[in-house]
């Protein structure tokens, strides 16, 4: 298999990894699995086609499952999401691997709350039991409980807030060294007292 190849054809990359997960090869990161399972099932609930979506520090793994109505990625340092807003509103907006590198995630959140359309929803996950990774910087770890707390300070009300995480003891340790993906032999089994992975849907009131 020619791995440069497939570098430079983004389409050689994309059929690879259709074929391996039609024999059951998980290709994302063994601890975003179960986040994207959940994610994904989300998203289609709500209709992708009707969405405008802001994603920050936006990556491909969104935009490769969906499309939606509307698609932005903002990138640091051109903006800001601790200290800027755009004046445009949306329906949803992504926060992947994000919060954790951020100075001020309450401003952030602040930040997204606002340019959610009334009715929107915000997706946000960060890792908990992973080691410190600085992109620049890394600076938050976050549980259910704490995730929840955070959006509620931002303005979200808390019945309108629902927390997940998922992780054990196999994944946790696979991850001192490097990043493996979750492949054949990932356990995707959940030991609730050891979360690698924590996501929340929040929705700003209609």
């Amino acid at each position: 298999m020619n791995i440069e190849l497939i570098r430079r054809h983004p389409q050689l990359k994309d059929r690879l990894r259709k074929t391996l997960h039609s024999i059951g090869y998980e290709t994302d990161d063994w601890v975003r699995v179960m986040l994207y399972r959940d994610a994904f099932a989300f998203i289609r609930k709500l209709g992708p086609e009707n969405l405008d979506v802001m994603e920050v520090s936006g990556g491909v793994q969104w935009q490769r499952q969906f499309t939606f109505k509307s698609y932005l990625a903002t990138e640091y340092p051109g903006f800001d999401i601790c200290s800027e807003t755009l004046p445009d509103r949306f329906d949803l907006i992504i926060a992947d691997q994000v919060f954790e590198h951020l100075k001020w995630p309450m401003r952030a959140a602040r930040n997204v709350y606002e340019m959610l359309r009334p009715g929107g929803y915000f997706i946000i996950a960060t890792p908990f039991l992973l080691r410190v990774h600085a992109s620049p910087i890394d600076c938050n770890r976050w549980t259910e409980t704490g995730l929840s707390c955070l959006l509620q300070e931002a303005g979200f009300p808390e019945d309108a807030i629902t927390t997940k995480s998922w992780g054990n003891r196999s994944c946790v340790q696979a991850n001192f060294k490097r990043w493996p993906k979750g492949g054949f032999l990932g356990s995707m089994k959940n030991e609730p007292d050891f979360p690698v992975m924590v996501w929340a849907f929040a929705r700003k009131p209609a």
